[in-house]
């Protein structure tokens, strides 16, 4: 067999293991959509709820979780973490999480050490944290934190959707506070929108005025987005009423609504 022939043989049979593993793929969240779904998760419309449940059913199929801390993982612990993660991907078409492939949970907040700029000089640091999310594959949360979240949907503070949102961000590679939009049009009224409520919180932090968004909101654009996508989920009603550009714009990147559910 001639050096050409071997090359084409191997790209026949990497083409057609592309394709089989796709259908597979295919075939398989075909049947996770339709799989049951536990009740403890029926607070949502009946067509979205019953879209949550499937979209958690693959969740579980393709991320792989572990327990850290000397923590147990339990099927409980990873029903809470995807169904939670899985709000964010109704409504729309999705590659759940496509970056991602571990979720690492710990029992409560763990120290990671890190490093920061002072000057010309980077200094280590460590970090008391509930979570973290990372590009190339992983994802770091805490149970207790998550658990809170799951049975407070109104506090505002949601560490599973928090870490999420950055993973939204993170898709393109940049942690930047711009997920990928549909429209290609759309980039330039998300980023005048968050850009100026971005900087109007700022403003307001150092007036030491209280703001519906949290301090670290203010830390930079990713983390503004991601406090925010807490904020339109648990707080949709305030931030409508005080800041409505901002969550008519998270409202068109969701394509959902909250506030219709409370109403609901």
């Amino acid at each position: 067999m001639t050096a050409g022939i071997i090359v084409i043989v191997s790209a026949v049979l990497i083409f057609a293991y592309v394709v089989v593993s796709r259908l597979r793929r295919s075939a398989r969240r075909r049947a996770l959509l339709a799989a049951p779904f536990p009740r403890e998760w029926e607070g949502l419309p009946e067509p979205l709820r019953k879209e949550l449940k499937g979209r958690v059913n693959v969740f579980l199929a393709e991320k792989n979780f572990e327990g850290c801390g000397g923590l147990e993982m339990t099927d409980e612990i990873r029903v809470t973490v995807a169904a939670q993660a899985c709000i964010l991907l109704l409504n729309r078409k999705t590659h759940y999480y496509p970056r991602l492939s571990s979720v690492l949970v710990y029992p409560a907040a763990y120290v990671a050490k890190g490093a920061r700029r002072l000057g010309e000089h980077w200094v280590e640091q460590t970090d008391v944290r509930a979570g973290e999310s990372w590009p190339g594959g992983a994802l770091v949360l805490t149970w207790d934190h998550a658990k809170h979240g799951a049975g407070d949907l109104k506090d505002g503070h949601n560490v599973v959707l928090h870490e999420f949102a950055h993973q939204l961000d993170q898709e393109d590679g940049h942690a930047d506070g711009i997920p990928i939009l549909e429209q290609h049009s759309s980039y330039v009224t998300w980023a005048r929108i968050l850009s100026k409520e971005f900087q109007r919180l700022r403003r307001e932090l150092r007036r030491n005025r209280r703001t519906l968004l949290r301090e670290y909101a203010a830390t930079n654009p990713a983390e503004f987005f991601a406090v925010a996508t807490e904020a339109f989920f648990e707080k949709p009603r305030l931030l409508k009423k005080k800041e409505p550009e901002l969550y008519e714009e998270l409202k068109s990147y969701y394509r959902l609504d909250p506030v219709s559910w409370r109403s609901a």
